[in-house]
């Protein structure tokens, strides 16, 4: 229950911050509105998340409690090494999933670039051939401007963390 209160006022800030920064016009800003999880500037990310089951639990803790979930990720990133693999370097599990879920709902957005972008974390072998262009400590809003400027970051944020409560929701994760 406390999951689903978190939730919802974290997705609430969500949007009310999205329809602010979008009357101002702040371009490239939109990521800030995803709340805490998903950090407000590379030099601001906090540990908070607007998906995560708790602030304080981890990542390999969720993932070996409720292996739906890690399969979820596997097939939405492909990374043959696991979930856990997957999300090395993010603060929980809401932002994994919601930046697996942009990977796959923008064409030709490689996660482990994102990932890159928003945990520092190198991409390694699962980078493009191209290579990845940021590395930093970018909202996932922030992230996909950086990597995609013509894509709608505020909407694919907003849809990327839909999705990631859905996952979520759908493969037990309480708090």
């Amino acid at each position: 229950m406390k999951m689903l209160k978190t939730a919802a006022l974290s997705l609430a800030v969500l949007l009310s911050g999205s329809a602010a920064l979008a009357q101002h016009g702040h371009a490239g800003g939109v990521g800030s509105g995803m709340g805490n999880s998903m950090g407000h500037s590379p030099d601001h990310s906090t540990s908070s998340g607007t998906a995560a089951p708790t602030s304080s639990q981890k990542i390999s803790d969720v993932l070996s409690k409720n292996p739906v979930i890690g399969d979820k990720i596997v097939s939405l990133t492909g990374d043959k090494l696991g979930a856990a693999d997957a999300c090395t370097g993010f603060k929980n599990i809401g932002q994994c999933i919601a930046a697996a879920h942009v990977s796959k709902n923008l064409s030709g957005m490689n996660f482990f670039c994102l990932r890159q972008a928003m945990t520092k974390t190198s991409a390694g072998t699962n980078a493009p051939s191209t290579g990845c262009s940021v590395t930093g400590k970018y909202s996932l809003g922030q992230a996909i401007q950086k990597l995609d400027p013509q894509a709608d970051s505020t909407a694919e944020t907003k849809k990327a963390a839909t999705e990631s409560q859905q996952d979520m929701k759908a493969s037990g994760i309480r708090s």
